[in-house]
């Protein structure tokens, strides 16, 4: 007999993740899968509770978040209204990203990919959009083939790096910033390999962002309700009170597919 699964909330007690029952509420709750191993460590776990908390006190924004641990990720993302795959890797289950991944991009369901989150989007989108079955992570498998690798060690790490990023005109994310450029923190030390970009183009996956160095920075999929990734982190922008646009927009998001899936049950 299956049974919904249980996950602990970013500021309460461990509690079922599925949707609650269509009432009368103008705003609906968007229930918000937080992928990633939590760890003090992580500066941006950290980071996140506050700023779905400003979201939800400046933009009147109805979020209920749950973090899943990588290895529970599997399972699917049921219930969730958006499934953001946060900073952290290594993960413990590279196979349960992968699997939230696909889901949300499969499902319709906004995605939001930081750091981590955004090298393995292009991981399970080279894997099961362009079918290069063999594609890897070379942190993950560092024996792997360059070949084979879609997420390689950058020539120069990122770790602690500041830098500007501008967008695409037209671009989800510069319709998001209101501008052609953005201040980006990172910490990372992978990111994609330039040998496989035009395979990833060529099959529907959008660069928007790109450093001053023209090294690629945002990846997007058109024709998604949100799918957005950034290899930069947006949640460590300002003091933390306040939600980068990136992520404002993916919350919004959330509110929209959750206000359909109202509907859709009532």
């Amino acid at each position: 007999m299956n049974s919904t699964p249980t996950y602990r909330t970013v500021d309460g007690p461990a509690r079922s993740a599925a949707p609650a029952a269509p009432t009368d509420r103008i705003a609906p709750t968007a229930r918000i899968a937080l992928v990633g191993d939590r760890s003090e460590a992580v500066r941006a776990h950290a980071r996140i509770p506050a700023l779905l908390q400003a979201l939800r006190l400046r933009e009147g924004l109805d979020l209920d978040a749950y973090w899943i641990p990588t290895e529970d990720a599997a399972q699917g993302v049921y219930g969730f209204d958006a499934v953001w795959v946060l900073p952290g890797s290594p993960y413990r289950s590279e196979a349960g990203v992968l699997s939230a991944i696909r889901a949300a991009r499969e499902g319709g369901i906004p995605f939001l990919g930081t750091c981590g989150g955004f090298q393995h989007a292009l991981l399970e989108f080279a894997r099961n959009v362009c079918g290069l079955d063999r594609a890897a992570h070379a942190e993950n498998d560092p024996a792997t083939a360059e070949a084979d690798a879609v997420v390689v060690p950058l020539a120069c790490s990122l770790v602690g790096h500041e830098g500007t990023v501008r967008v695409t005109p037209g671009s989800r994310a510069a319709r998001l910033l209101g501008a052609d450029r953005t201040e980006a923190r990172y910490h990372c030390s992978y990111g994609p390999n330039p040998h496989h970009l035009d395979l990833l183009r060529a099959h529907g996956l959008t660069f928007t962002g790109a450093d001053d160095s023209g090294d690629i920075r945002i990846a997007e999929l058109a024709g998604h309700p949100f799918f957005l990734a950034t290899l930069f982190q947006p949640e460590l922008d300002g003091d933390g009170t306040r939600a980068h646009p990136l992520i404002a927009g993916f919350a919004a998001a959330a509110v929209e597919h959750a206000r359909g899936r109202r509907r859709a049950d009532s």
